[in-house]
């Protein structure tokens, strides 16, 4: 990419070089295969862009004048989809903490050992692998291109290239799932050689415009979801992985560093098409398509989209939010605990609600509960 000059500083300049937490991610829009339920700013058909993408990326990252990261977060889209070498001097572009936590999305059809050699060579040491079930039919019915055998050899790899840290991401609820196949395929990952110190497990969402909005008769049934949600929480919990947030579970110190930043309020700033970041308050988020962002960025012009500024009363109450999710929890008189009981339990050492296991499963409506406190969280 030639003559590509440096986009203006207005927007986006954060508040310190030397903030305690600050992450970064990257937003990768290439996949090969679009899956039923994604919404994503994702595409198959533009491959070609890719050099030019991460180009740009690289540009937006000099122009951004970014605290140093304590961690960085490659996601996408397949972030697997760009050639190694090529994440590897977009990574090198990015300051880093020493000790930052950088985590790349991979779906395990594109695990190579050596495409995992040259990740740990450019200082990735935490790996998201996009598994979603260990059931053939499941997988296809969700559209994914791999299987159970892909994921096993996927994480043999992991642990070759030295990854202690890795990620299985689940999601419950497709057409044709029976209980029976959601309690295999969790005890399949927890099989796995070596085991993962950390799962995800979502459950699945029927989002607009998708081919899964389109077919009523694949939409997920809340109550077989809340029942795959508690043998979720039941199996990880008895392998030693503690839920940490509704849907994360981890060994102790293998929390994701960079999730917790985002549930905690911290800064990040998001790179490339559709990414959004966040400085103390306040929110932007960039142009959609990889088409229109490396235009931007060409002609020296920010790729921001649009912005908001939230008032100190919504900072307070989001922060309530999005704590509430996690085994932190709240203080106790941020929320209004009459009719309550069973959905959460107060620390009388430390006065704060954390919500019980039959409380994750209706998040939605204990939050509802919320009141801001003038300390926030």
């Amino acid at each position: 990419m030639t003559g590509m000059t440096e986009p203006r500083r207005e927007l986006g300049r954060f508040p310190g070089r030397n903030q305690a937490q600050f992450g970064v991610y990257v937003h990768v829009p290439f996949c090969a295969r679009r899956c039923d339920y994604c919404a994503f700013a994702t595409w198959t058909d533009r491959h070609h862009l890719m050099a030019a993408y991460v180009a740009a990326c690289r540009v937006e990252v000099a122009g951004a004048a970014l605290p140093v990261a304590t961690s960085v977060f490659v996601g996408g889209g397949t972030p697997s989809q760009v050639p190694g070498p090529m994440l590897a001097g977009l990574l090198a572009s990015i300051e880093r903490a020493e000790g930052a936590e950088v985590t790349v999305e991979c779906n395990p059809d594109d695990v190579t050992a050596a495409r995992l050699d040259c990740y740990r060579a450019a200082g990735v040491n935490r790996l998201s692998f996009g598994v979603q079930s260990m059931a053939p039919h499941v997988l296809a019915g969700l559209g994914r291109s791999h299987g159970p055998e892909a994921v096993r050899t996927a994480v043999a790899h992991a642990a070759a290239a030295g990854f202690a840290d890795f990620n299985v991401d689940l999601i419950y609820g497709g057409a044709g799932e029976t209980p029976d196949d959601w309690r295999r395929t969790v005890e399949a990952v927890l099989d796995l050689d070596p085991a993962p110190p950390h799962v995800s497990a979502y459950a699945l969402t029927v989002e607009p415009g998708t081919p899964l909005a389109a077919d009523p008769s694949r939409h997920p049934d809340d109550d077989d979801q809340a029942g795959k949600y508690l043998v979720a929480d039941e199996l990880l919990g008895l392998a030693g992985l503690a839920s940490y947030e509704i849907s994360n579970w981890a060994r102790p110190g293998h929390e994701c560093r960079h999730n917790r930043l985002y549930w905690s309020g911290g800064d990040y700033r998001g790179i490339g098409c559709a990414a959004h970041s966040h400085a103390q308050g306040r929110r932007w988020w960039n142009v959609p398509t990889p088409e229109r962002y490396i235009a931007r960025i060409e002609h020296g012009r920010l790729p921001v989209a649009g912005d908001e500024q939230l008032d100190q009363a919504a900072q307070h109450l989001e922060a309530l939010q999005l704590s509430l999710r996690t085994a932190d929890g709240v203080p106790a008189a941020a929320l209004d605990l009459d009719g309550l009981s069973g959905l959460v339990t107060v620390d009388p050492d430390t006065d704060r609600a954390t919500l019980t296991t039959r409380g994750r499963l209706l998040a939605n409506e204990v939050s509802l509960r919320l009141r801001p406190l003038s300390s926030g969280r």
